[in-house]
């Protein structure tokens, strides 16, 4: 029976390099990101509810959702962060389950990975039959974050502490990916994530 595995972890953690690891070992991956990009091209009813709440200042000119506004806006205050949640998650949540009952049709023995980083905060998690969390110590974090140029060392700090702690995260997890030495490192504890979630399937 298909397997409907959860993918977590903070900015920085390296959850979308494991991602794609469990794609190249056989996983179909659900990239809840890309998921919520589609659901809010233009004139979609999740981007007509953003536009309405947040107003046409989060719209650039060709009227997509400037993504980078709109979360410097939802980072700085949570009752904007929890509308824009609302709006989004369930729509996400149900086309993640579309997408997965597919899959299943297709390859009753598939594994399918959600790649979502509210995956617990959004409750998401609970739709899961396992849940894993990808983890790194803060300063692997800040450092990898520093290498991509978007951010300076204290808005990084600020953004990787506004998110749920790792301790939280894994108190919801079957599984602990820890991800602070070698990406080959990394494969190996994949390689064997994935022949358990095989089994499993």
């Amino acid at each position: 029976m298909a397997l409907l595995v959860g993918l977590t972890g903070s900015m920085g953690s390296g959850k979308s390099l494991a991602a794609s690891i469990l794609e190249g070992l056989g996983a179909r991956v659900l990239d809840a990101d890309k998921i919520c990009r589609d659901l809010v091209q233009p004139c979609s009813p999740a981007w007509r509810e953003i536009a309405g709440y947040f107003g046409r200042d989060v719209l650039r000119e060709d009227q997509s959702i400037d993504r980078p506004r709109l979360a410097a806006i939802v980072f700085e205050d949570p009752r904007k962060r929890e509308a824009l949640e609302a709006i989004l998650h369930p729509r996400v949540i149900a086309e993640e389950r579309r997408l997965f009952e597919e899959i299943r049709q297709q390859d009753p023995g598939a594994v399918v990975v959600v790649d979502a980083a509210l995956l617990i905060e959004s409750g998401n998690y609970k739709n899961m039959d396992r849940v894993a969390v990808v983890g790194a110590d803060e300063e692997t974090q800040v450092q990898r974050l520093l290498r991509k140029g978007l951010w300076t060392r204290d808005e990084i700090l600020k953004r990787i502490r506004s998110q749920m702690s790792l301790e939280k995260k894994k108190e919801k997890a079957h599984f602990f990916i820890p991800n602070d030495t070698t990406v080959e490192d990394l494969r190996k504890r994949l390689e064997t994530l994935y022949d358990e979630l095989k089994g499993l399937a």
